[in-house]
């Protein structure tokens, strides 16, 4: 007999205007054909409901796991168990989702049905890490819930102070604005360090996120240690018979006004025969021109990536968005992505080595300061880690072209021998 619970203050929540994580809940406990579903998602009502009249969160965690790992579950006993029997224990185990987030339907629908069997049917897609986040099980199933997806190609996440779940944007199957094989350089960073993942022994945790072009779908600026951006180097590229039929489509003064006046860097201007110039000196690809006119301009030839290092969300100190490391490599040959690999690795052992106890790679740069970070991991300064020189008010801009190409002749000097 499923026990029912009064959730006046839960049933307010699915009045408002915006769908309400209620509602999903709600279904599985009402009309799932499986009694112990409906169980363990009514008595989780329940126990919010009470979480909300109290204004406290009755969670605490503990230690879960399965053969042979040391992470990929997040425990959740609950203090309210005698309350709320069925929902006693509600661990959430966090799998790895292909690169891309590429499913096929049959394969959703296994999952879910293994889920169903182990657990309490709730799922996310995805998680902030990037997980499958499988929500709500007791100890007992996991074991045979991740024996069971194993079996079919899937694998646990991250979970804990350890290096996470990869996450990498939908790619150049899908988007034209792409610079980079992004599934490759997600792939190639997880599976080197599965060791690290699975078996957390870092001072905090560490994130890689992947994004093809500098839209940066993946958000990895603001909220991965490691963030990997495909970008170009050359000119745009712009086809001036489609700008000429945005403009006869648009118009003019639409093309000024959401195009040209909003680029950050005064690098457009429209000429009177209605072709287009763009200063590439100035372009700092916010992505806005491409966006709004992909027929007519595309990123340049010259593809490649950039690294920052060090974004996350507010912990020890505030939000932190990502430095530059690495302003641009090619990735063309199968040397190139090992020492991209490499770079990480040097990146993880530095902080494995250096920073405190839940302290984020940003965090420990703030600490100890960039020129150190640099030098520990073997990477030399250079002009173009200055992301916006313009708004930098401690940059001299009246001799940078000249300060710049002394570096440029010192680093031709050094690789001549």
């Amino acid at each position: 007999m499923v026990k029912k619970y009064e959730t006046p203050m839960l049933d307010q929540l699915e009045t408002g205007p915006w769908p309400s994580f209620i509602t999903g809940i709600r279904k599985l406990a009402n009309e799932h054909p499986d009694e112990r579903i409906q169980d363990v998602t009514s008595s989780l009502l329940g126990q919010l409901e009470h979480s909300y009249e109290t204004r406290k969160g009755y969670w605490k965690g503990g230690t879960v796991s399965v053969f042979g790992y040391g992470g990929g579950i997040i425990p959740r006993f609950s203090e309210v168990g005698d309350a709320f029997p069925a929902s006693r224990e509600f661990h959430t185990v966090r799998v790895q989702p292909p690169a891309g987030n590429y499913y096929t339907s049959d394969i959703l629908r296994q999952l879910g049905d293994s889920w169903e069997k182990h657990g309490s049917g709730l799922v996310t897609f995805h998680g902030q890490t990037g997980n499958i986040m499988f929500i709500g099980t007791d100890t007992k199933s996991i074991q045979p819930f991740f024996d069971e997806i194993n079996e079919y190609g899937f694998d646990l996440g991250g979970a804990g102070p350890c290096v996470r779940t990869a996450m990498a944007c939908v790619g150049a199957a899908r988007c034209e604005q792409s610079c980079a094989d992004e599934h490759k350089i997600m792939r190639l960073l997880v599976n080197n360090f599965m060791d690290d993942m699975h078996r957390p022994a870092l001072p905090y945790k560490f994130k890689f996120k992947v994004s093809g072009c500098p839209n940066d779908c993946m958000n990895s600026i603001e909220r991965a240690d490691f963030s990997v951006i495909g970008t170009w180097r050359d000119d745009m590229k712009v086809n001036q018979e489609a700008i000429k039929g945005y403009v006869k489509t648009k118009g003019r003064k639409y093309l000024i006004d959401n195009v040209i006046a909003r680029c950050p860097t005064n690098a457009l201007s429209l000429n009177d025969d209605d072709t287009l110039t763009v200063d590439n000196s100035n372009c700092v690809r916010c992505m806005h021109c491409l966006n709004v006119m992909p027929k007519a301009l595309s990123p340049g030839d010259d593809k490649g990536i950039t690294v920052l290092i060090g974004g996350k969300r507010t912990l020890k100190i505030g939000d932190l968005m990502g430095t530059v490391v690495l302003p641009f490599k090619k990735l063309e040959t199968d040397e190139d992505y090992e020492s991209l690999v490499e770079l990480a690795e040097e990146m993880i052992d530095f902080f494995a080595e250096n920073a405190l106890e839940h302290e984020r790679t940003g965090e420990m740069i703030e600490r100890i300061g960039l020129v150190n970070y640099l030098e520990g991991i073997g990477v030399e300064v250079d002009p173009n880690m200055v992301s916006s020189p313009r708004q930098s008010s401690y940059v001299r801009l009246d001799t940078w072209d000249e300060e710049a190409e002394k570096w440029y002749q010192r680093q031709a000097e050094k690789a001549a021998g």
